[in-house]
């Protein structure tokens, strides 16, 4: 491999020229006690950082990016830590999704406007893994991806605790009365009790492992617990490998095909992933390039012939991702998938995805199935259509009671949250586990910005009836973490005037998860009227960043990206000028 040189480096058209302007960026580095001798020769390598006070699952980065520093002087680069927009998932409101696409433009800005000739990514936390990967594949810089971990278990009185997963579980019996205060705040304490993201596979953990499987972080990587040693080691060979890559000049138009894509899609569902990779994986894919494009079709083609292999809460009962990570982690699974994935796909490592996996084991064949003996037959989403989303909707059927899959049920609808929260409150409420609750106009402008919403509470009256789980149709995203026969993703959303805005309470519905469809079972004439008569509802911003996204904002079926920053909107952004 040929070996780039240092007047090839993007930095060096910043820092090597003898012009005044040059002179003013030396002499500005010098001015942060920077020499010649950081830069010259040397690759500059950004570290976007997404701690904050407020980022709960990044809470070790200020310690993380001094490990990746380490990295990169080790290799002969030349670090500089960059601060990106951090998304604490649980804290943002109304949701962290609305600001994914800002991150993405912060991202690509901060190293295409910077000498920066590669970046390690520093995420974890749900949105931060494809707003950061977003963002640099626009950039066009090598980059690698450094997962923050996922936290240790959660435990309570010698009980196990799935952040998340559990919260829905005791928040039910909570609101049952079998749950008092002092039992409550014990949960409180016990659920989330180390640094690092959530460590059921919920959104952090499928998002972190799909990087891995795209090929964007070492091998390995994205199973490690956020405190373990070798979490350390870790990001120091990230920092040391950016630099190695940069030489190589491994670009991510370079090293990324559809098959690092389809790759994905496999492994996703082989991990019971969240119903958010769809959306992130499919944008993802969108901005590597046309070439590299997946969509809902491809997804579920995945689920048809890839079974759940990794019996992780919330489709398995028992594990956690600790225990996936003692077990083998991503490695392992992997070459439990070897049939059904692109092996000559290339990695950062500047290896194909074959020679990663040399060598993996799985250690408890419970917690990483083998594919004679999954948790769950088929892939962990699917993909619905008809006339309620002619454009798509998804289901996690090996998270739901099984008698859902196959359900005909009357509608009881909801314009909004907290009428919805009000309601399922009521005792005399009048409803039955038959129903089919639907929550609109929480999609990506309705919500705005598609909030977690999608896993709607088991109205109070069938709480203390013992009624765990009931079918649930939503325009919104719901929680990774979250279980049960929830429909997401209705596209096109409500708020712009998709079927799910016509729905009145009392239709019928019928879900057949196995013929993949999805009816509203009123006629077509019927529709046309209710269409005709329908009012769109009022803007959600006025002004502001709401404003933009409510104008640029793609529906869930693509991704939810914004139109214009998708690689087919426009040429290509050349690097900036300097005089």
């Amino acid at each position: 491999m040929t070996k780039k040189t240092y007047a090839e480096l993007r930095s060096a058209r910043w820092f090597a020229p003898d012009d005044v302007r040059s002179f003013g960026h030396r002499s500005r580095m010098m001015q942060l006690g920077y020499g010649p001798e950081d830069w010259e020769g040397k690759p500059v390598i950004a570290i976007l950082n997404t701690w904050s006070d407020i980022g709960t699952c990044h809470g070790h980065f200020k310690q993380r990016v001094e490990d990746v520093k380490r990295g990169v002087l080790q290799a002969g680069g030349f670090p500089l830590e960059l601060p990106a927009l951090s998304l604490s998932e649980s804290l943002v409101k109304p949701t962290t999704m609305l600001y994914r696409n800002l991150l993405a433009m912060d991202v690509e800005e901060l190293l295409r406007s910077h000498p920066i000739d590669g970046a390690v990514l520093m995420g974890g936390c749900d949105k931060t893994t494809p707003g950061l990967v977003l963002g640099a594949l626009s950039a066009g810089v090598p980059f690698i991806y450094m997962p923050a971990g996922p936290m240790l278990r959660g435990n309570v009185k010698g009980k196990v605790l799935g952040s998340g997963s559990d919260t829905w579980k005791y928040w039910d019996e909570r609101r049952a009365g079998k749950i008092n205060q002092t039992q409550w705040l014990e949960v409180e304490g016990g659920i989330a009790r180390s640094h690092g993201h959530c460590m059921t596979m919920g959104t952090a953990s499928t998002m972190t492992g799909i990087a891995e499987a795209i090929g964007l972080t070492l091998p390995g990587a994205s199973s490690i617990p956020a405190v373990d040693s070798n979490h350390i080691r870790m990001a120091t060979e990230c920092g040391r490998r950016i630099v190695g890559m940069v030489w190589e000049d491994l670009t991510p138009a370079k090293m990324l095909s559809r098959a690092s894509f389809e790759n994905a899609t496999t492994v996703a569902m082989a991990m019971g992933c969240s119903t958010n990779a769809i959306i992130h994986l499919v944008a993802m894919s969108r901005r590597a390039g046309e070439h590299c494009a997946v969509g809902l079709n491809d997804f579920d083609a995945a689920s048809r012939k890839v079974p759940v292999i990794a019996n992780i809460r919330p489709s398995g009962d028992t594990y956690l991702m600790e225990d996936f990570y003692y077990a083998g982690g991503m490695r392992a699974m992997m070459s439990v998938l070897k049939d059904h994935l692109k092996l000559d796909a290339l990695t950062v490592t500047g290896k194909p995805l074959s020679e990663n996996l040399v060598g993996a084991e799985v250690y408890n064949h419970d917690v990483i199935r083998p594919l004679s003996n999954p948790i769950y037959a088929e892939g962990a989403l699917a993909v619905l259509r008809g006339n309620l989303a002619p454009d798509g909707c998804v289901i996690k059927p090996s998270a739901c009671a099984p008698q859902y899959l196959q359900h005909t049920g009357p509608a009881l609808v909801f314009d909004d949250y907290p009428s919805m929260k009000a309601a399922v409150d009521d005792e005399n409420l009048d409803v039955t586990a038959d129903h089919i609750l639907i929550l609109r106009n929480a999609g990506p402008q309705g919500g705005p910005g598609m909030p977690e919403w999608g896993m709607l509470p088991i109205p109070l009256k069938l709480v203390k009836q013992g009624v765990k789980d009931m079918l649930r149709i939503s325009d919104a995203r719901m929680s990774g973490t979250s279980y049960g026969a929830c429909i997401l993703h209705v596209a096109p959303e409500a708020y712009i005037g998709g079927p799910l805005a016509l729905v009145k309470t009392g239709d019928l519905i019928t879900v057949d998860v196995p013929a993949r469809n999805i009816h509203l079972e009123v006629s077509d004439d019927e529709l046309a009227r209710r269409r005709a008569a329908w009012t769109p509802p009022p803007p959600r911003f006025e002004r502001g960043y709401g404003w933009m996204s409510a104008r640029h904002i793609q529906q869930a079926d693509t991704g939810c990206d914004f139109d214009f920053l998708e690689t087919s909107f426009g040429a290509p952004i050349g690097e900036p000028d300097i005089y």
